[in-house]
């Protein structure tokens, strides 16, 4: 299933509207902070698929009878462009696990490249609901790899996705190479791809905006 979050009038098309901007992405931290505003959005809709359970909460003047929910997921990103993606889900699913995995492109001189894993540090998956998460789903491999990757430390129940910008050739790819069943949340879908992979009109390389471009 496919959310587009944007598809809807609501703040998500403000805040990708300014991640876009070639003027106002100069700011990084307003740049990081729209990610994780992003990511909060993207968090409060996710769990509205939750399991709730009730729960009564004792307050000074009596107790009140409300649901809260009965497990915590485990929310994974990819480094380091997805931090302020991650900081933004984990500001709602506060009590939630994290899981870290490093993964970047190997360049080669003919123009192709490889995706490579380096590092993962995850809790137990087993039977979890996994929310994983990178600002820019554009060809989808590094998405697929390190989907396939991270069960080593387990097979969660559920999968959530969440990107801020996604290409429809990087949607494609995830479709075919992921289970059935896992959810894609995105900010918005762009159609193209440049030969270098990066998606037009998109918005640039993630994590230089966010951090400082790398050597």
């Amino acid at each position: 299933m496919i959310h587009i979050l944007s598809q809807q009038n609501s703040l998500v098309s403000q805040f990708i509207s300014e991640i876009r901007d070639a003027s106002v992405q100069k700011d990084r931290m307003r740049f990081r902070r729209n990610l994780e505003r992003i990511g909060e959005v993207a968090a409060m809709e996710i769990s509205k698929t939750f399991p709730f359970k009730p729960a009564e909460i004792v307050t000074p003047l009596g107790i009140s009878k409300v649901q809260v929910l009965s497990e915590q997921p485990v929310v994974a990103t990819i480094l380091r462009a997805g931090l302020p993606l991650h900081q933004g889900i984990l500001n709602y699913f506060d009590h939630a696990d994290n899981a870290f995995i490093s993964a970047y492109r190997k360049h080669h001189k003919d123009g192709s490249f490889d995706i490579k894993l380096e590092y993962i540090a995850s809790p137990d998956l087993e039977n979890r609901i996994l929310i994983l998460c990178d600002p820019m789903l554009a060809t989808g491999q590094s998405m697929a790899l390190t989907y396939r990757s991270i069960l080593q430390k387990g097979q969660p129940k559920t999968t959530h996705i969440v990107a801020a910008l996604a290409s429809a050739e990087g949607i494609e790819y995830v479709k075919k190479h992921l289970p059935v069943g896992v959810e894609l949340w995105l900010g918005a879908v762009d159609e193209e791809l440049t030969a270098q992979a990066y998606i037009v009109p998109g918005l640039g390389d993630a994590g230089d905006l966010a951090y400082g471009s790398k050597s």
